[in-house]
């Protein structure tokens, strides 16, 4: 269904998605026509639906170009401080309709296609989602650079341009399947290859010292060709840049080594090297430490680091400073903020560039370096915290081995005059972590080198000191803050809520948009009739379209009066999936034992990847699919129960399945989650928490107050004391009746009646060795969630605290994450200026654009 449902609401005007002129809606039908014509080569007798949306794309894409080119202009002319946001994965989603909002466009947009006859929903399915990352880390990069453009910081994205983004998932018989995802394949209209700026990077090779220092040699080369993608701004004209890398073989590569005979073979061997940005690791919260994986992470940190040295260079072109005193005013200029322990090779590269190239001292480069890198850690998990073989760094980087020595001894012979005589601080500090594999600990060697540590909730930057990095914080307290994640409200709201964003709008203005503490305003609408009925309002209508997407997809009737419980997010034994599945089957032994009881309608829903190597991950996918197949096929229950396993889980859909929730599932054991942000996307839209003491919920609640969430189970003390007693699963399973049952139904095959033996690993795991104690919290759950269905009845009084979680939700925008990155780490103030728009006129000489600027 088309966008514009009616005459009415085409000629609606509301101005947070553009006003609608009719010279506008004629100058984006003539660009539709144009590209379709010229760029596309197409007429409308041979177009297909596809050729429509790179038309399309093309159109507001040329609205960007002029504002993007200015941008950098600016940033050429006033050399602000650039802010360097370094991540292995940037989970950007589909760009046409976040491009559409940012720039003013979406209802003049909508009313052209309308006009042209055209379905602009249809048009915006087709586009694929740039899916270049797992999950949270990905898609909070991804939050930010709209963040960053929106509050006028210069700021670049750099990563990997990946052939192939996270699988595509399909449900086969109840097991995950893994597609590849050929995202590139028709093209990506919103890219611009940089050949211009290609830049090699090396491998291998040995390292050679001479009285000169130390050199790099017979190394093999890969090329670093940049694809930069336009980041706008909301409604601000700027315009900022991600530049991802795609790996080229030099044109000579291998052919040197192989006689005239092997010349075929070795421009096939070309693949070796392009392998490097082939496809993106689909592992979230899990290291896996392969060769290819240390490479991409070298690759995307030296390409990068190059980049911005030739940037800072050409800012103090024809500075009359001498080499070694132009770079005291790097970190004054360069601001790099390390996404995790990914880009750590950072670290060592810098040095090595300044140390062996640009012949700087030691201690001198080491300042530099310590004041231009900060550290953002994601996880607790022992599991997902990298630690790189010494042998593989040494074979792959030699030089960066020598350094990485060379940081640790010092820092090494700095704790050991602090503490003196104290082996095991030493061993607990050192980057080199002894044992049958020598490893180097790249979360230490990102702490020693960073001159900012952050956790990302406040919760977890309380562990990150008090646990994980107990002895750096003691040494360094001053190093260490937090950053409470955030989420974009243009994608989160206008884009998949613009029923909600309009509603809001007419109550409070629309300044909300770049200023979502506003929100708080919405406090004073709680007790009005009029507002809790269209509230609820705007909540079935997405419920309803929501189900007609089910219905479509899954061939599955959905009552769109159910409550509508959600739990996406990529599937983890951390994250306790199995326990809602737990409930789920109580809930239905519940109905079968009485079915005439009341019992209040719930559409379960649960979504999300398993990494494909994640064995449990994937018997837990086929465990809620088996269920699902009795539960939705079984009469007594009918529609009181439905539970759905939402396929290939990933941006789009969650824009999709987030404005339809009304119960929001963020359970997993207290101090494991290191934030979350999903919790936040589901609060922004009116959805209600089911969640445990952790991460960011623990914040949702001091916003909301902890009576308007529905908060249960073990806080983290009480895991800490559980952990010391020592758990004990049997306990739980004898004492909790209902638990037993659930239970033994998965290990008898009640869920599996062709293979009741099916489920033996979920079931032993789950006795003897679940580190994430599912049974200590399954009463908790329960009770809580019996709760929730008890105010579900009150429709009055569950909209109300969703009104209240909606105008709690202000501090959860990446806007304000940003600033207090932009303040208190990268020591940039954001900036409310407006770059004029492209078609202002300007002073004459202002068009020549000097070599570099674009870049």
């Amino acid at each position: 269904m088309s966008r514009p449902l009616s005459d009415q609401e085409r000629r609606k005007q509301i101005s947070i998605r553009g006003i609608v002129g009719a010279e506008s809606v004629a100058e984006l039908k003539r660009g539709f026509n144009r590209h379709l014509h010229f760029t596309l080569v197409k007429d409308r007798n041979v177009a297909t639906p596809r050729d429509y949306y790179f038309a399309l794309a093309h159109t507001v894409r040329d609205h960007l170009v002029g504002r993007w080119i200015r941008t950098q202009q600016y940033y050429y002319e006033k050399d602000p401080k650039r802010i360097y946001y370094l991540s292995l994965e940037f989970y950007m989603g589909r760009t046409l309709q976040n491009t559409m909002i940012n720039l003013g466009l979406q209802n003049a947009c909508d009313e052209a296609v309308y006009q042209l006859g055209l379905d602009m929903e249809e048009l915006e399915e087709i586009e694929e989602d740039a899916g270049l990352g797992n999950g949270g880390l990905g898609r909070l990069a991804a939050c930010f650079l709209d963040s960053m453009a929106t509050l006028g910081l210069a700021a670049y994205g750099y990563g990997i341009r990946y052939e192939y983004g996270i699988f595509n998932q399909k449900i086969r018989d109840g097991w995950q399947v893994e597609e590849a995802d050929d995202w590139l394949r028709h093209g990506n209209p919103w890219e611009k290859a940089r050949p211009e700026y290609m830049l090699p990077v090396h491998f291998y090779g040995r390292v050679e010292h001479s009285a000169s220092g130390a050199k790099w040699i017979d190394t093999q080369v890969v090329l670093a060709l940049p694809y930069d993608t336009p980041v706008p701004g909301y409604m601000n004209n700027t315009v900022n840049t991600m530049r991802l890398w795609s790996a080229r073989a030099p044109n000579d590569f291998n052919l040197r080594d192989f006689n005239v005979g092997d010349y075929i073979q070795a421009v096939l061997d070309r693949n070796l090297a392009e392998n490097i940005s082939r496809v993106l690791y689909p592992n979230d919260n899990f290291f896996e430490g392969k060769e290819l994986r240390l490479k991409q992470e070298y690759f995307v940190v030296a390409a990068t680091l190059q980049d911005i040295i030739r940037r800072f260079k050409a800012s103090k072109f024809g500075s009359t400073d001498s080499v070694r005193t132009v770079f005291d005013s790097f970190p004054d200029q360069v601001a790099i903020q390390l996404n995790d322990t990914h880009p750590a090779m950072a670290i060592p590269e810098l040095m090595r560039i300044f140390v062996d190239i640009e012949k700087l001292p030691w201690d001198k480069a080491w300042d530099i370096t310590k004041r231009t890198f900060a550290y953002t850690n994601h996880t607790v998990l022992p599991e997902a915290l990298e630690r790189w073989p010494v042998d593989l760094v040494e074979k792959l980087l030699p030089r960066h081995l020598q350094i990485i020595y060379e940081i640790n001894q010092r820092h090494l012979d700095h704790i050991a005059s602090l503490f003196p005589n104290d082996v095991g601080r030493l061993r607990r500090m050192s980057l080199i972590e002894e044992g049958d594999t020598k490893r180097i600990n790249m979360a230490h060697l990102c702490i020693v080198g960073s001159h900012a540590v952050n956790g990302v909730a406040k919760i977890h930057s309380e562990i990150v000191k008090s646990q994980v990095f107990e002895d750096f914080a003691e040494l360094e307290p001053e190093k260490f803050q937090n950053k409470t994640n955030g989420i974009t409200p243009r994608r989160w709201l206008l884009l998949c809520n613009p029923g909600l964003a309009e509603l809001i709008a007419e109550k409070i203005g629309e300044d909300y948009v770049r200023d979502l503490s506003q929100l708080t305003k919405l406090h004073k609408f709680v007790d009005d009739d009029l507002f809790i009925r269209e509230v609820a309002k705007v909540k079935q209508e997405n419920k309803v379209k929501f189900a007609l997407y089910l219905e479509k997809e899954y061939k599955v009737k959905i009552n769109p009066s159910s409550m509508f419980d959600v739990h996406v997010k990529r599937i983890h034994e951390y994250k306790r999936q199995l326990m809602n599945c737990l409930h789920i089957i109580t809930m239905y032994n519940r109905i079968r034992r009485d079915p005439a009881k009341l019992f209040v309608p719930r559409t379960v829903i649960i979504g999300g990847k398993a990494a494909p190597g994640y064995h449990m991950a994937k018997m837990i996918i086929k465990l809620i699919n088996a269920v699902a197949q009795v539960v939705n096929n079984d009469p007594v229950v009918g529609s009181k129960l439905k539970v759905i396993f939402l396929e290939n889980y990933r941006v789009s859909l969650a824009e999709k399945v987030i404005p339809a929730t009304d119960l929001s599932e963020q359970i997993s054991t207290a101090g494991t989650e290191a934030s979350g942000t999903g919790n936040m996307k589901f609060m922004l839209n009116g959805a209600l928490t089911i969640g445990t003491m952790d991460g960011a919920n623990v914040e949702m609640a001091e916003e909301a107050g902890e009576e308007n969430l529905f908060i249960f189970g073990m806080r983290v003390e009480d895991v800490t004391e559980l952990d010391r007693k020592g758990y004990n699963a049997q306990l739980y399973y004898d004492r909790l009746p209902e638990l037993k049952q659930a239970v033994d139904q998965i290990k008898s095959g009640f869920f599996s009646p062709d293979d009741p033996n099916l489920f033996n690993d979920v079931v032993n795991m789950l006795f003897h060795h679940d580190r994430f104690k599912v049974f200590a919290d399954y009463e908790a759950y329960v009770k809580c969630q019996e709760k929730v269905s008890e105010l579900y009845l009150n429709s009055k009084a569950w909209t109300k605290m969703v009104i209240r979680n909606i105008a709690a939700a202000g501090k959860f925008s990446s806007d304000r994450t940003i600033k207090e990155y932009a303040r208190d780490i990268w020591h940039v103030e954001p900036s409310d200026l407006k770059i004029p728009p492209p078609n202002e006129p300007r002073d004459a000489g202002q068009d020549k654009t000097p070599n570099g600027t674009a870049a």
